[in-house]
């Protein structure tokens, strides 16, 4: 397999050997080879990290339990043949295929299943977040090859949505690499140990940069659905937006990222070698605002920066209309999100006032505030300029730092580390409220990103939590519904809206299917046209 990358942010695309060898124009490239322009998990270990770059490289090299498919999301069985749930909520049992292999031959059985989820639970990162409350480490075991059993601590609603968060690890292969106890996260860091439809090339591997993938014809479900899948995946992250549409265009790459500006989406559909995907998502966009951080910490500020925002010229000017406006935390196609939640306006008025009101209760209203924004993601420059701009006019100092994804989610373990606002998606990684106003919400789920504006509230604490203890959907929308509309009266962040993601792709990629679970880049229903 030839080594190839590109530099990236010099506007030149090039493949070369990192050694110094002699550049080759990337159009030289295979044919039979698609080259995914999209940003790259920051580790390749699964149960380390859970974002967006992560779900599709995770979807790709790993098995789960379920998987979601199609738009909206459907849950189906996957390495589970199918699973029950007792009475009282407590007991769930999984069976699993027969005969599933790893990359490396050897074979899948619940006892994989067993340690992977114990894995996840000790080293208490990504993913984990939605289990640590329900689930100990003994209350997973394996009966037999093929039968997995989870008792659960008390009932949890969303636990089979979630189980799509959790890769099945290769026990032995793992084990056999763990160094001071880390149960391998610095060897799986770099290296993979799944069963899924795509093999990695770790000799190829540079962090955040380019990841190699070769098709496993072994995998367990087969390939009869697809007469040509592609052999050879070359995974490519081109941070500068217009390198990235140009190197489409040319035919250099077979993708941009899923947050294509909307001003690039004319150049893409009217070349002779592009389109543009245009899917409704169930991805919110929020600026969230540290609420333990003063002046954030004042009701009346947090509504007078919502007040600030110019919402439709931001979706109707910015966006060209590829957004739906979301009033709260919980995107507006899913259940749980009130279709009477009134959203806040763009109104500086009202911004005014509010802002005179958190001053005489004795708030720093005067201090230079900061937005951190992604630097490779325009549409977070171009949020944070609008309230800028609106925050400016009510005579509040807005700064605007660039910095990039790890090191912002890193920021957010603690309180006095969080930046004062940044910007961000809530994106699908399993679908039920709990992804978004749970994990967002709850205070037991501070210290993770997805709870960065470090909100609390005693009353919503207690409906999120009996939300999550009940089966009965229509109950639990009502509370979910309830919880909304709380976190929405006390500011606590800036909703904006639901996403249509727009990715630009090759004429030549067919057979593209978009879930907001991994954003499409479910590679084994792809093929390439000559």
């Amino acid at each position: 397999m030839k080594r190839r990358t590109f530099l990236m942010g010099t506007g030149a695309i090039v493949t070369a050997a990192m050694t110094g060898a002699a550049r080759v124009a990337l159009a030289e490239r295979s044919p039979d080879e698609l080259i995914w322009a999209d940003n790259l998990p920051g580790s390749l270990d699964p149960h380390a990290l859970s974002d967006v770059p992560m779900q599709g490289y995770m979807i790709n090299v790993y098995d789960t339990l379920y998987v979601n498919k199609g738009n909206p999301p459907k849950l189906e069985p996957w390495l589970a043949t199918g699973h029950t749930v007792s009475d009282d909520g407590l007991t769930v049992t999984f069976k699993l295929h027969e005969g599933v292999k790893f990359h490396d031959g050897s074979p899948l059985t619940s006892e994989d299943v067993v340690w992977s989820f114990r894995r996840l639970l000790t080293i208490k990162k990504g993913p984990a977040s939605a289990f640590l409350a329900v689930l100990r480490v003994d209350g997973i075991s394996a009966p037999d090859p093929t039968t997995v059993v989870f008792k659960l601590k008390e009932p949890y609603a969303p636990f089979l949505s979630a189980t799509p968060l959790v890769a099945i690890l290769n026990r032995k292969l793992v084990e056999a690499k763990v160094k001071d106890n880390d149960w391998g996260q610095a060897w799986l860091a770099s290296n993979s140990a799944g069963s899924g439809c795509y093999i990695l090339d770790s000799s190829t591997y540079q962090p955040v940069q380019q990841i190699d993938l070769q098709r496993n014809r072994d995998q367990f479900v087969g390939w009869s659905h697809n007469k040509a899948p592609i052999e050879i995946v070359r995974r490519r992250n081109i941070l500068e937006t217009t390198t990235r549409v140009n190197a489409l265009i040319k035919g250099d790459v077979d993708c941009t990222d899923s947050y294509l500006p909307p001003d690039q989406v004319n150049r893409v559909q009217t070349s002779t070698t592009a389109t543009v995907s245009k899917d409704q998502s169930m991805r919110v966009m929020v600026l969230r605002m540290n609420n333990k951080k003063a002046p954030f910490d004042n009701l009346n500020f947090r509504l007078a920066v919502s007040h600030a925002f110019n919402y439709t010229g931001f979706i109707d000017g910015v966006l060209k209309g590829y957004a739906v406006r979301n009033a709260g935390p919980i995107p507006v196609n899913l259940w749980g999100a009130p279709k009477d939640l009134t959203p806040y306006e763009f109104n500086l008025d009202k911004a005014k006032d509010f802002l005179a009101k958190a001053k005489a209760e004795g708030a720093p209203v005067d201090r230079e505030i900061e937005i951190q924004i992604q630097q490779h993601l325009a549409q977070t420059t171009q949020a944070a300029q609008i309230l800028q701009q609106g925050l400016r006019k009510i005579g509040v100092n807005l700064k605007i730092v660039a910095n990039l994804w790890p090191q912002l989610v890193s920021s957010t373990a603690k309180a006095e580390t969080t930046p004062d606002m940044w910007a961000h998606w809530v994106s699908s990684y399993f679908i039920d409220p709990e992804n978004w106003i749970g994990q967002m919400y709850d205070s037991q789920f501070h210290g993770t990103w997805k709870a960065s504006c470090w909100y609390k509230n005693d009353k919503v604490d207690g409906l999120l939590r009996e939300a999550r203890r009940l089966q009965d959907q229509s109950k639990r929308q009502a509370l979910y519904e309830e919880a909304s509309r709380i976190v929405v009266a006390d500011a606590a962040d800036i909703w904006i809206y639901n996403a249509v993601e727009l990715r630009g792709l090759s004429k030549r990629v067919q057979g593209f299917q978009f879930s907001p679970i991994g954003s499409g880049a479910d590679f084994r229903n792809m093929s390439l046209t000559s």
